[in-house]
């Protein structure tokens, strides 16, 4: 592997572009035309234009993509999330044409992201789930009678669903038929996939994930990560290690993430989440096979460069040396261009202004450039700010200043809200549930950082909106 190229943007593309450079690797991003003066486009080694900002014009263009690969003379691929990184479509096609897919095999993805068949899967494997449908639905009777045997309340999931998308929780049976038509028709239009299933839903629960590392052969987990702090199902901040778990139910979650793995020959970086209830029992949610927005939390705790051991993986490298254990703990917050005041819209347009946090312990991922322009078009992330810190408390805290620095003249952003997570006393304590976010957007009536009007000219001009994609 001499030249990798990145299918993928934002964030995610400057944090691909830096760890090829780390290794010595030439780098090319595949960018649209709205991205041609983005940050990744800047750093790599060179760039290849994929066509239009819409991204089924471009970043979800598979022939585009290999024809980029194979005019800049790429002989690998990174997905990085999102887009085409779960599509086994787009991993095969690489396999035929001979590029290196930096991620698990098409069939392990195909395999994994029914969400049905994977959870099938995983119960043969011994992996517990949650009561519930045993397969694809036939109709909202049908879901009435699982719903009324496992008890409410329930949740219904789109079977190829992912990233919030394609799911609704449903408190009784006066609510099922509404739920069940909004499903169902989400599956059709989003995923192309009308199945629907049925598990019963954990109130009051913990989202907890435990990264996995897979070379084929053996697998490895690094920790447990929190992200229960989300709103409509979309994370907001994380952690690793989860707090206050009891050690068995630490110990179930790992053991289970790494039975999961090696049942299905697990290669590259792939993620299990599991619901916790308030017993401490967890529950397999899915298996994302692919990078998460969150393995920087994993990355500063185990010491471990995760996008380096997926490029080593794929070369034909083997797991590394297990770490002892967790240094320390790491948190995450999202900071997205949504304004939490006026029911989460999305902030877009021309940006002035740019100042990101730093001092000791301080991380931040980021794209973003001072005279610039944020695009309608992508997902709304705009920066990953990150703290480790020895203890909780001194993590919490550093998170806590620095995303009190975050600046972004000309847009609305989530800064406000997430200051106001991190210093709630639940989330102090760490004994907060993924209910948290929405019990604060109901209490706090203005939290968002109040956008400013840009002072200089953006270098580029917005384009027209058209939708926004989801991770």
């Amino acid at each position: 592997m001499k030249r990798v190229l990145v299918a993928n943007r934002g964030e995610v593309a400057v944090r691909i572009v830096r760890a090829c450079l780390d290794l010595g690797l030439e780098v090319v991003v595949a960018h649209s035309e709205a991205d041609r003066d983005g940050l990744a486009v800047r750093l790599a080694t060179g760039a290849f234009c994929i066509g239009p900002g819409p991204v089924a014009q471009s970043y979800r263009n598979i022939p585009a993509l290999l024809y980029a690969a194979a005019r800049v003379g790429a002989d690998a691929v990174h997905p990085g999330y999102g887009f085409l990184a779960e599509d086994p479509v787009f991993a095969a096609a690489c396999e035929d044409v001979g590029l290196t897919f930096i991620g698990p095999t098409a069939q392990t993805i195909g395999m994994m992201g029914d969400k049905i068949g994977a959870r099938a899967l995983m119960a043969e494997s011994g992996v517990p789930i949650l009561p519930g449908s045993p397969g694809a639905l036939r109709d909202v009777r049908e879901a009435r009678a699982v719903a009324d045997a496992v008890g409410y309340p329930v949740i219904l999931k789109a079977a190829a669903g992912g990233g919030g998308r394609g799911i609704a929780v449903v408190a009784s049976s006066a609510g099922l038929d509404a739920a069940w038509s909004e499903i169902a028709a989400t599956s059709r239009s989003l995923f192309g996939d009308a199945r629907v299933f049925l598990e019963r839903y954990v109130e009051a629960g913990r989202h907890v994930e435990v990264q996995v590392l897979g070379d084929g052969t053996d697998v490895m987990h690094l920790g447990e990560r929190d992200c229960s702090v989300q709103r409509r199902h979309q994370k907001l901040v994380e952690e690793s290690p989860a707090p206050n778990l009891p050690g068995r139910t630490v110990e179930l979650l790992r053991e289970a993430a790494e039975r999961g793995a090696r049942s299905i020959g697990y290669r590259s970086a792939g993620t299990f989440e599991f619901v916790v209830d308030r017993a401490g029992a967890p529950y397999f949610i899915e298996m994302n096979t692919r990078l998460q927005v969150e393995h920087p939390v994993t990355e500063h705790c185990w010491d471990v460069d995760l996008v380096a051991a997926m490029i080593d993986i794929a070369r034909g490298g083997r797991l590394p040396a297990r770490a002892p254990g967790p240094r320390g703990w790491c948190m995450e917050a999202r900071v997205v261009a949504e304004d939490p005041a006026r029911g989460w819209l999305p902030s877009a347009g021309p940006v002035g202004r740019v100042h990101l946090p730093g001092g000791h312990g301080v991380r931040v991922d980021s794209h973003l450039q001072s005279n610039s322009v944020v695009s309608p078009l992508y997902d709304s992330l705009l920066a990953k700010v990150i703290a480790w810190g020895s203890t909780r408390e001194e993590a919490r805290t550093r998170l806590l200043r620095a995303v009190g620095e975050v600046e972004v003249e000309g847009i609305t952003t989530d800064t406000g809200f997430l200051a106001a997570v991190l210093a709630s006393p639940e989330f102090a304590a760490g004994t907060h549930d993924v209910d948290l976010a929405g019990r604060l957007s109901a209490q706090l009536s203005s939290q968002p950082t109040t956008a400013r009007p840009a002072t200089t000219t953006p270098t580029t001009t917005p384009s027209t909106p058209t939708h926004l994609t989801g991770r």
